[in-house]
């Protein structure tokens, strides 16, 4: 997906800060009896659930809109549509050139061959597989290093989407049938008889001394939900009520008297107003003409959130900004959780050792290299920006990844393993051969079929209009070497 900033995400939250949208971006209330058309069964959904609580943390719309049993973007399947390709909503660097997929395969090698050439215990991860297509050039490429390929135990695909790991299974294990297990599904794939499991989430995946993993994350973490927050002026009076689900709340003097000073604000979401028109909610224009207004807004919390009182104090990158009014910052837990958990199995824990560190993992995703983001909520239906407080389930939404903040959790979580990048997509495919691979590939190509290997390979490392390489990033969790070495791709090279 090509990162677009949503302009009516921005240009609400820039509102919220100058209580430009008091009437159109104001929680609304009514009654869920009320014959209001809603474009989703889901829509409708969110609307009752937002009536009975009150206005909902971004987070935890975006995980309702991408993974909701009701129609969530990632679970459903229907005749016709399909998420990823030319014909779907996005397009991903799998998609696009078969070589994306092979110097992927091609940098575990390189990292087996340096950790010591295991010869048993390796176990291949996917993070949100997709259809499966990174995986398929992945194990076709390990193939042809027999030594690792017969080290491999399991590849394991953690895919919540029922719909997602049936097209998973048909690419990677064809008419071999699916049975169900312990943890979830197995197969068996179509290259060396691999067993391919699946799995809801990684915590299922084993992780014993002796295993290990290497993990591939592409175009995951940005799917992930964010909290959205802006800071406020100091008050002259202490704040004294919290805003919670069940709702607003006293807070105790002690508490409230702790509050005092400039504030962090969580944005939520809320439908908007019955009847409210494009120009009620600042649409941009690009965003009118064939499609209704947005049934959702992005309002500022009018009072603290249990969230805006802890997660921008969790690092001193978040609270340096606190004294500075009007700041916006994006935090994703979950993707934190997901770097952490990666560190751990790859350098264990201060609690649980590991005695050698070994596997690796690489986060390939967009968002910027060393800020926090800010305003990155988007929308995609179609290849084409729509709003992202709109049709939910129908719209792909994303945000912006913290490469930074990934990288503090890695570290933070294990103190045997080492984080290097994020670099720029372009560096380290090129960095990988993706030149050396186009040119053999289209050796005896001619015409339309040499063209469109030449453009496919260029569009992933091109760092400017259409291309992918100067967006999108690529960052390496490795064991630690204490300076010893840097992985392949990111200025290092194989050490056989």
């Amino acid at each position: 997906m090509r990162s677009i900033l949503s302009s009516q995400v921005r240009n609400c939250m820039r509102g919220a800060a100058r209580g430009r949208y008091k009437t159109s971006c104001s929680a609304v209330r009514w009654s869920s009896s009320e014959a209001r058309q809603w474009s989703t069964p889901l829509a409708k959904q969110l609307s009752e659930a937002i009536t009975a609580t009150g206005p909902i943390p971004l987070a935890a719309f975006m995980r309702m809109c991408l993974t909701s049993d009701l129609g969530g973007y990632y679970m459903s399947k229907q005749e016709g549509r399909d998420q990823f390709g030319q014909k779907g909503d996005f397009i991903t660097s799998p998609e696009i050139s078969q070589i994306f997929g092979e110097l992927i395969g091609i940098w575990f090698v390189a990292e087996w061959m340096t950790q010591g050439r295991k010869s048993k215990g390796v176990e291949l991860v996917e993070i949100g597989p997709g259809r499966g297509t990174l995986m398929d050039d992945m194990l076709r490429t390990i193939r042809n290093f027999k030594p690792m390929a017969s080290s491999i135990e399991a590849v394991y695909m953690v895919e919540a989407s029922p719909a997602l790991r049936e097209a998973q299974k048909q690419l990677l294990c064809g008419d071999s049938p699916m049975t169900e297990t312990s943890i979830g599904h197995q197969s068996i794939s179509k290259y060396a008889n691999l067993p391919i499991i699946w799995t809801e989430s990684i915590r299922f995946v084993p992780s014993d001394q002796d295993k290990t993993p290497f993990i591939v994350a592409h175009e995951f973490f940005d799917a992930l939900p964010i909290h959205a927050f802006q800071s406020i002026s100091p008050s002259d009076s202490a704040q004294e009520t919290i805003q919670t689900p069940t709702g607003e709340h006293k807070l105790s003097p002690e508490a409230a008297a702790k509050r005092k000073g400039p504030q962090w604000r969580e944005m939520v979401v809320s439908p908007t107003p019955p009847g409210a028109t494009h120009t009620d909610l600042h649409t941009p224009k690009s965003q009118q003409s064939s499609n209704p207004p947005p049934e959702f807004q992005l309002t500022l919390s009018k009072a603290a959130t249990p969230h805006s009182l802890y997660l921008p104090e969790i690092s001193p990158r978040y609270r340096a900004l606190k004294s500075l009014p009007d700041s916006l910052i994006e935090i994703s837990p979950e993707s934190h959780a997901y770097a952490q958990e990666f560190a751990k199995r790859i350098g264990g824990s201060k609690d649980a050792p590991k005695k050698q560190a070994s596997g690796a993992a690489i986060i390939l995703d967009y968002g910027p290299s060393d800020t926090i983001p800010t305003n990155s909520l988007r929308g995609i239906r179609e290849h084409k920006r729509v709003s992202p407080l709109s049709s939910p389930g129908l719209v792909d939404l994303s945000a912006d990844v913290d490469f930074t903040a990934l990288a503090e959790a890695a570290l933070g979580a294990s103190p045997g393993v080492e984080v290097h990048g994020p670099v720029e997509q372009g560096q380290f495919l090129l960095g990988m051969g993706i030149r050396e691979r186009a040119e053999i590939l289209m050796k005896g190509l001619e015409g339309e079929k040499k063209k469109g290997v030449e453009g496919a390979w260029r569009r992933l490392v091109d760092r400017g209009g259409s291309g992918m390489g100067k967006v999108y990033k690529a960052m390496a969790i490795v064991p630690e070497s204490g300076g010893r070495r840097r992985p392949v791709g990111f200025g290092g090279d194989v050490d056989a």
